[in-house]
């Protein structure tokens, strides 16, 4: 980039390079991360040529794209039907549950709270040991087919996903701060710092004055909840209580908050101006990094 280039455009441009020196883009994911953030609100259907635009932005190249999408749609995460010459993508039914799961996460204002509750999930024997859909649902494999999870405030039900386990629910316990050790702590916290790092000079250029122009905006904005719902989606989400001494957690969701509500503005323009339905709830999007719920069902 030019020296006289716009800090934000070179911070953008330095994230891009990033995306495809970590070797080739899970395009797929990119696509899930652009229905769940800009998408969903919106009513949740998307003209082919919205995510088109958006991947070219990116550097990724339209068969990439059509790729993806096929992967996609084969596993049931999204749907597609054609009006006239004209493609349009929906979350499916299994893809519409998965963003449900991950949106509380993804945009939480803050660890959740915790009453010191616990719950126990011990598999049949010749069952399978990893838990299936349990780590999405916040609890950690202790050994062997034992899995276990604080049950916070907002932890999701995991009644279908429990099922056929022996389930053990307790309300105390001694020394609960060793729950530390049994998760890969250092390996998410190493992601977060990571993450810090990697979007320090945008959210700093932002802060002083910045602006990016519309396209630039959403395709930074699809990178910052992409490379944020990454860790999220790894870090079983404990309440502060049981999170190890100086956790950069908390700095990272700082800087992934107010990086999106600075992009907010000008990348819903280029929604608006790309023809997708005006926001379900326009004034919530203001408050989605402090109820996450308001978008899921």
């Amino acid at each position: 980039m030019p020296k006289s280039a716009d800090p934000a455009v070179a911070a953008l441009e330095t994230l891009i390079a990033q995306l495809h020196e970590r070797g080739r883009p899970r395009v797929w994911s990119l696509v899930i991360t652009i229905f769940g953030d800009a998408v969903v609100p919106r009513g949740g259907r998307v003209p082919l040529t919205v995510l088109q635009d958006i991947m070219a932005r990116l550097r990724i190249e339209p068969g990439a794209l059509r790729t993806a999408l096929s992967r996609l749609a084969g596993d049931k995460w999204v749907t597609r039907d054609r009006r006239g010459r004209h493609s349009f993508f929906s979350l499916d039914e299994h893809g519409r549950h998965a963003f449900d799961l991950a949106t509380r996460r993804i945009y939480a204002a803050g660890p959740p709270g915790w009453a010191g509750k616990w719950t126990v999930a011990v598999a049949a024997p010749g069952a399978n040991a990893q838990g299936g859909e349990l780590p999405a649902l916040g609890f950690v494999r202790i050994n062997g087919g034992v899995h276990m999870r604080p049950e916070t405030d907002d932890a999701p039900d995991a009644t279908e996903a429990l099922a056929g386990m022996l389930v053990i629910h307790g309300e105390s316990a001694e020394h609960p701060e060793a729950f530390r050790e049994l998760w890969p702590s250092q390996e998410i916290a190493d992601a977060y710092h990571a993450f810090i790092a990697a979007f320090h000079p945008l959210h700093e250029a932002l802060r002083n004055g910045s602006v990016l122009v519309p396209i630039d905006a959403i395709a930074a904005r699809t990178l910052l909840v992409h490379d944020w719902r990454r860790i999220v989606l790894r870090d079983p989400g404990l309440p502060g209580a049981l999170l190890p001494p100086s956790w950069p957690g908390a700095e990272a969701r700082s800087i992934a908050r107010d990086i999106h509500e600075a992009l907010a503005a000008p990348s819903e323009t280029w929604l608006d101006m790309a023809g997708l339905p005006e926001p379900v709830d326009p004034s919530a999007l203001a408050r989605r990094w402090r109820d996450p719920r308001q978008f899921s069902r």
